[in-house]
């Protein structure tokens, strides 16, 4: 089974004034260093235990690649470690190890000997290999020719056509159509039920989320927050958003989950309730059942435009919908210091059965990351139980109508 330990992990670069800086430290060793260290990390340490699946997140340039870099030993740390057990399997940059020149069928020989496969075991591999790549007779023609899609599909392809102990997969899913992405994440959630190893970079909240145990922030070349995928998540897309005066904050509630509020203060969210259509508050509702949710917003600073956001969100922290007013042409102007604003959206609550949470967002635009007044995630749960309908599978509620015919 495969374990990925990081210990204390560093990577910098020597910057020198000029070119003549080098080939003076060069020749002279025993002289006092004449470069400056650019530390891309410093003190990164986590684990990633047997079968578990860690997500690792952050803006570009936080050092996410260089980090993997140095997980599959493409490139060496300046300070620290790295252990792994288990036979590893890496994905990062695009047809990273390709040769424009050879074919898809020689590249995928390279690639997997690379790996660690043997030839004899490639030649077994091979029709698996094309069938799950599905690139038909591009297979024998120069990679050059390929799309960058063809090139993840075939990289993919080859580094999971045998499971591995750990599989490693940078941003290189993200390209592509998203026929051969759902392929690809039914794979990585099979390899997942098996056992394998899962460390995954991805700027795709919905993926971090639904696959991962654990998520990882980097920021600046160090590990900013770690814990479960919602909660990190929820402290990235507030932290896209901080701006000077702003606040960034997070306490865990007395069910245990993490809720995040961000935001520069102009307005905040006083209360948040859910109405019945006796107009009862409520927490708990039937599938499908008309309710109306009531937000109320004080307002401490003038705001000549606000916008109100808000998202259903289901317990993995996935968002089932979301909008906000100014996509429905409903937007406040000019408000005034002390005015108090109340929103209702009132809608059919067509949700599978289970726990549910809203994240509410007072802003200026459509965006958080222009005016973000107040960002809050787990502004109100809520519970939704099946009273009254068929059983179902899934997240939403359809209530179909299916015709047979025979003949």
């Amino acid at each position: 089974m495969g374990e990925i330990n990081v210990t204390g992990l560093g990577k910098a670069y020597k910057n020198y004034p000029n070119r003549w800086s080098r080939l003076k430290e060069w020749l002279l060793p025993g002289h006092a260093p004449v470069h400056q260290l650019n530390w891309v990390l410093q003190d990164i340490n986590f684990t990633v235990n047997s079968g578990e699946a860690v997500g690792i997140v952050g803006i570009n340039g936080a050092g996410k690649s260089t980090l993997l870099k140095m997980i599959t030993g493409t490139s060496q740390p300046t300070t620290g470690n790295v252990s792994l057990t288990g036979r590893v399997a890496a994905l990062l940059e695009l047809g990273i190890g390709f040769h424009p020149d050879f074919t898809g069928r020689q590249n995928a020989y390279m690639a997997g000997q690379l790996l660690g496969y043997r030839v004899d075991d490639l030649n077994g591999l091979m029709p698996k290999i094309e069938e799950f790549a599905e690139i038909g007779r591009y297979i024998d023609l120069p990679v050059r020719v390929y799309s960058s899609g063809m090139q993840m599909r075939l990289a993919f392809s080859v580094a999971t056509a045998i499971r591995p102990d750990i599989l490693i997969i940078d941003e290189a899913l993200s390209v592509g159509d998203a026929y051969f992405q759902h392929k690809s994440f039914d794979r990585i959630r099979d390899f997942r039920e098996q056992g394998t190893t899962l460390l995954l970079v991805s700027h795709d909240k919905q993926a971090i989320q639904s696959i991962c145990d654990r998520a990882v922030l980097l920021n600046a070349g160090k590990v900013e927050l770690e814990g479960p995928p919602e909660k990190v998540m929820d402290y990235y897309n507030a932290m896209l958003a901080e701006k000077a005066n702003s606040r960034l904050e997070q306490w865990e509630q007395e069910d245990g989950r993490t809720q995040t509020v961000s935001g520069t203060g102009e307005a905040t969210v006083r209360h948040v309730y859910m109405l019945n259509a006796k107009g009862e508050q409520v927490d708990t509702i039937n599938v499908g059942e008309r309710v109306t949710l009531h937000v109320i917003a004080d307002i401490h600073q003038d705001i000549p435009r606000l916008v109100f956001g808000y998202g259903i969100k289901d317990r993995l922290g996935q968002v089932m919908y979301g909008t906000n007013t100014h996509i429905t042409d409903d937007v406040a102007y000019s408000l005034k210091q002390g005015d108090q604003v109340t929103f209702t959206i009132t809608f059919d609550a067509d949700l599978g059965q289970g726990s549910y949470s809203m994240q509410t967002a007072l802003v200026s635009t459509d965006t958080h990351l222009v005016d973000n007044y107040e960002w809050r995630d787990l502004a109100f749960v809520f519970n939704v139980i099946n009273i009254d309908k068929h059983h179902f599978a899934g997240c939403n509620w359809m209530q179909p109508d299916i015709g047979v015919s025979i003949s």
